[in-house]
Parts: C-alpha cells; sequence; structure tokens
C-alpha cells in the first residue's frame, strides 16, 4: 500500500471483446504505481482470468471498497455509469470510439486519426482530452529495445520469423484461419511465432499440427523479444498496434472489430501498415496476396518500418499517469484521506 491515491481501474473482457482491455489498462496501472498511486482492478471473472495469466499480483477490489479516483475502459460503459461509480471522484475513460457520452476528467483516444472535435458534445466541460499514439499507454520493456529494433530493421535481411499476434482470446478462432493460410505460403526456412491465449479456441487444433515451422507461446510474458526478433506481423488493429510502431516491425493488420477500425484506416494511411477486414468476402485471397508480397519485396517492408516508427514513441503511460494524478492532486494541493464508501473525496467534482 502506497500513500499516494487508490484507483480503481473497471475493465471489459471475455470471449467476444478479448483481453486488449485489461492488458491497456494493466500498462497504465504500472505507470501510476510507478508514480506513486495504488492500484486495484474491479474484481469481475473475466478480468481475473486475464490478470491471472499476466499479472497474479495485480489487487483486485470491488466497487464498494474505498478508492480515490476511477479509470474506464469498457465500451458498454457511458456516462451514467461512470456517475454511478465515481460518485463524484476524478475519472479517466480510455476510449477509441467517440460515440457516446462520456463522465470524465480526461479521455485517453490513442487512434491516430482522433481530432478532439469528434469528442464535442460527449464529455463535460473542462475535461482534458489525450489524443494520439503518443499518449498510448506501452509496456516500458518496448521503447527500452527501440534502438535495437531500429538498428536490426535497418540492416534488413530476408524474413525468417513471422509473428501472428491476434488477441489472446482468439475470437473466432482467427488465429487458426489465419496459420491455415500462412503455412502453404511459406517454406521451410520461416518460422511462425503464434501469441494466444490458453483458452483460445484455435489453440488445442495448432498444438495438433506439429508442423516445425510453427512455434506457439501461450499467455506469454515475452511479448518486446517476440517482436523484435519478427520479421513481418500479422497483427489486430489494437493497442498491441503500438507496441509493433515502436520496435518499426512491419505489419499486416487485420481489423476484428469495428472499434479497429479507425485506427487501422490511419495507420494505412500513414504507410505504416496495410490492413484488411477479417469480415470481407474476399479475406482469404486478399490476405495470401498481401503476404506474398510483404514477404518478397524487402523494399516495401523497409517503408512501413520507417513509417511505422514514426508513429509514436513509447512513453505513453508515463504521460497519462502525470497529467491524471495532476488532476486528482492539482498543483499544490494536499492528498486528501482516502475516500470513504459511497462519499465524494474531498477533491472530487
Amino acid at each position: 500500500m502506497t500513500d499516494g491515491p487508490r484507483i480503481l481501474l473497471v475493465c471489459d473482457a471475455g470471449p467476444s471483446v478479448g483481453g486488449g482491455h485489461v492488458m491497456r489498462s494493466l500498462t497504465l496501472a504500472h505507470a501510476l504505481m510507478d508514480a506513486g498511486a495504488d492500484c486495484a482492478f474491479l474484481a469481475r471473472p473475466a478480468v481475473e482470468a486475464v490478470l491471472d495469466a499476466f499479472a497474479p499480483d495485480m489487487a483486485r477490489a470491488t466497487a464498494s471498497e474505498p478508492f480515490d479516483a476511477l479509470v474506464f475502459d469498457h465500451y458498454g460503459l457511458a456516462a451514467p455509469d461512470h456517475r454511478a461509480l465515481a460518485r463524484g471522484r476524478p475519472t479517466l475513460v480510455i476510449d477509441d470510439l467517440a460515440n457516446r457520452p462520456l463522465e470524465a476528467d480526461l479521455v485517453l483516444d490513442a487512434g491516430p486519426a482522433r481530432r478532439a472535435e469528434d469528442y464535442a458534445g460527449l464529455t463535460p466541460p473542462g475535461a482534458m482530452l489525450l489524443l494520439g499514439p503518443n499518449h498510448a499507454p506501452v509496456r516500458p520493456a518496448f521503447p527500452a529495445l527501440r534502438q535495437q529494433a531500429l538498428t536490426r530493421r535497418a540492416a534488413g535481411g530476408p524474413v525468417r520469423r513471422i509473428l501472428v499476434s491476434l488477441g489472446l482470446t482468439d475470437v473466432g478462432g482467427i488465429t487458426g484461419r489465419v496459420v491455415d493460410l500462412l503455412l502453404p505460403r511459406i517454406g521451410d526456412d520461416i518460422t511462425l511465432d503464434v501469441v494466444l491465449g490458453g483458452g483460445a479456441p484455435s489453440l488445442p487444433r495448432l498444438r495438433a499440427l506439429a508442423d516445425p515451422r510453427l512455434t506457439l507461446h501461450v499467455n506469454t510474458q515475452d511479448m518486446p523479444r517476440l517482436t523484435l526478433e519478427a520479421d513481418l506481423a500479422v497483427g489486430a488493429g489494437g493497442s498491441t498496434s503500438w507496441e509493433r510502431c515502436i520496435l518499426a516491425l512491419p505489419t499486416l493488420t487485420l481489423i476484428l472489430a469495428d472499434n479497429q477500425i479507425s485506427a487501422a484506416t490511419a495507420l494505412a494511411a500513414a504507410g505504416a501498415s496495410p490492413m484488411l477486414d477479417v469480415a470481407s468476402a474476399d479475406f482469404d485471397l486478399a490476405f495470401a496476396a498481401r503476404i506474398d508480397s510483404l514477404i518478397a519485396n524487402p523494399e516495401l517492408r523497409a517503408s512501413l518500418s520507417a513509417a511505422s516508427a514514426r508513429i509514436c514513441d513509447g512513453g505513453g503511460g508515463a504521460r497519462v499517469a502525470a497529467a491524471f494524478l495532476a488532476r486528482i492532486h492539482p498543483s499544490g494541493e494536499e492528498a486528501p484521506p482516502p475516500a470513504t464508501n459511497g462519499a465524494a473525496s474531498p477533491n472530487g467534482r
């Protein structure tokens, strides 16, 4: 327990939405704790399953416990829900949609194309907007490898390792589908590093393949190294996009959900990553053509690498933590005692 504010994080997770909300909130929680806060996650079963795999020591809590501020990363919650849980305490909402009213002191939206006017009428007066990829919470292990990655990309070379990272929950079995499309298109000199969660529907069949070109990484803690060592990636259009950009990894981005469309479109427009929508009728044919081109064309990979490296620098977690803590305890204001159940803290709105 620290002497800093106690912050409750409220996230969504589950088979239909994946674990990305929890993972990026977990990264922000570590940045907040590094800055002196005490963090706990609202204890819901689907959230706990992700935390058990990746952060078993992270504290859990209930909404009735005392807290001083909240972080929401849940597209199913809007302003009335935020108010009901926050009860006047400072709030940070992590969003990608700009499609509903938010009761927030700060809104974090890392989308490359997001503009302040997108949130006009959706946030209270005085709300701070933290927009763009340089506000994306990314684990410090990624920027720590950035220079090494840039040197590696500049050296060029053929594709030897392809990272397949399409979400821990493997929504709709997309990981197995992509592996099925990749294996006929690669030789024995290319390895697929496939990342998925322990409950992924594709996992049993992929394990049964026993293909020497296929390496499975289940609930891996080593994504920074895998991203560094890859020459090409097939990745979901979610928050892991920023990890790949920081390490300048050429990527084919797959849109798995509507909330990924805006960011994926912006990355494509910036020349950082081509994209495909898995819901498209011609997805299989388009995927094969894109992958063949990316494997065969080192100049294309170099261009994507350079463009993606310009997207973000990896310092977003610390920036957001500092901004939120400043809103919780404005300059010159002493920290209040921990809030009591049901009562607004002294610095609440």
